[in-house]
């Protein structure tokens, strides 16, 4: 097994991002929300869908579905990260949680918009998938890297994903504007077989993080028993957590910030095409423009952090994230939306490893059940997903604008932003 800062192990492990970020990219973000409300429109004509016999607009229900996924997780992960800590099977668990999602995303194929019903059930089961796996693969961080170089690695990982995204990203693009030269009868043809490449991208690219990732056996044999060991282990870690003030107050802050961040990053592309007026093709640009920066801003407030500390470089981000949330609601033009995007895009890089890298700081550095704290770290931003995404949602129903819904997100970084400064991390990292 190869060593703590390992530069093998590093970039084996960074590698799980490059394999799973496409899915976050491309299906989650740039393609599938665009191709969704395009085939639902056009096979239910209009915005109201059929769904089990229930009538409900299109992207409230896409809102909705991206709610219950993550709250699938939040009942489940506790469990399972107890176990693969007291069993010693991070691994086993990442592997089933990537192949379920990869095989799903692929079954995104076959849906043409009136099969509704299978369509949100194979996206849902895909971010189940693409959520589930990154529990364990978080959780073996602090067995990477050393608390010294966790800001670095974190961002590392973040940037690998970022480039892996933008390279098939770029290559769908290309098979979508140029459809016929591949064969495609269509451009949306050529859109649904590029969910394919995603799970087949994802699949792969996932088995170099499996071959160089080791499980820490323990010797406990699998039985019905060690359910009850894993929530035991939960049990251990939330009576640390309790204690430990500066985390307790972390996770409060995270969950709160987490709300406006991953509902404005998953639902972005279905405010684009309502809202702005963009076009499958000029989401897709928007989407690289995130992406490229993205990368610039991970290694940046990485950079800021070893400056500032982390309390800083995170509340540096949630001012702008404030900003954003505030100017999308009076944006009317597509050429400030680009604008908006870039500012989108350099602090989502930075937020996102930031958020990761303080949170593996704060675990006790002789710990060895890292997945049952990090069990801990998803509840919190599956709990935030959740809420923030069905806030989303039933703003735009009763509204009728998303408008509403992005300015309503700013709330959740103004009150993430006040907990941060109570939590003092500069006191408790340095």
């Amino acid at each position: 097994m190869l060593e703590k800062n390992n530069k093998r192990l590093i970039n084996a492990w960074s590698s799980f991002d490059w394999a799973n970020s496409v899915y976050n990219l491309i299906v989650t973000t740039a393609i599938f929300p665009i191709y969704y409300l395009g085939t639902t429109q056009e096979a239910f004509g209009g915005e109201m869908v059929e769904f089990f016999g229930y009538s409900i607009k299109n992207s409230v229900l896409y809102s909705y579905a991206i709610s219950i996924s993550f709250l699938v997780i939040v009942f489940i992960s506790p469990v399972l990260s107890g176990i693969a800590d007291y069993a010693g099977m991070k691994k086993a668990f990442m592997k089933f949680f990537t192949y379920l999602g990869s095989f799903a995303c692929i079954g995104l194929y076959f849906f043409t918009g009136d099969n509704v019903e299978y369509g949100i059930t194979c996206s849902v089961l895909a971010s189940i998938g693409f959520a589930g796996s990154l529990v364990f693969y978080n959780g073996f961080l602090p067995e990477v890297a050393s608390q010294d170089k966790m800001d670095s690695v974190s961002a590392r990982g973040f940037a690998m994903g970022y480039v892996g995204s933008v390279i098939l990203l770029i290559i769908n693009l290309i098979l979508y504007q140029k459809y016929e030269l591949f064969g495609f009868e269509s451009g949306t043809a050529a859109t649904r077989f590029g969910f394919i490449l995603v799970g087949v991208w994802w699949l792969g690219f996932s088995q170099i993080a499996f071959y160089y990732l080791k499980d820490v056996r323990t010797g406990a044999e699998m039985s019905l028993r060690i359910l009850g060991k894993g929530t035991e282990e939960l049990l251990k870690v939330w009576d640390v957590v309790k204690e430990k003030q500066v985390m307790k107050r972390y996770l409060y802050s995270f969950f709160l910030f987490s709300m406006g961040v991953q509902t404005v990053m998953l639902l972005a592309p279905l405010f684009a095409d309502k809202e702005i007026g963009m076009g499958a093709d000029e989401m897709i640009y928007i989407v690289l423009i995130l992406q490229i920066l993205a990368i610039g801003g991970a290694f940046f407030f990485a950079w800021l952090s070893k400056l500032k500390g982390n309390g800083f470089a995170i509340s540096s981000t949630l001012l702008i994230w404030i900003f954003i949330c505030v100017a999308g609601y009076f944006m009317q033009d597509k050429i400030s939306f680009y604008s908006l995007a870039a500012f989108l895009g350099f602090v989502m890089g930075g937020i996102q490893s930031m958020s990761r890298s303080t949170y593996s700081k704060l675990i006790p550095t002789e710990a060895t059940d890292t997945a049952s704290y990090f069990s801990f770290y998803d509840i919190t931003e599956k709990l935030a997903i959740v809420i923030g995404s069905l806030s989303y949602g039933f703003i735009d129903q009763i509204t009728g604008s998303m408008r509403y819904s992005m300015v309503f997100m700013s709330l959740f970084f103004v009150a993430g932003y006040i907990l941060l400064q109570m939590a003092d991390l500069k006191k408790n990292l340095e």
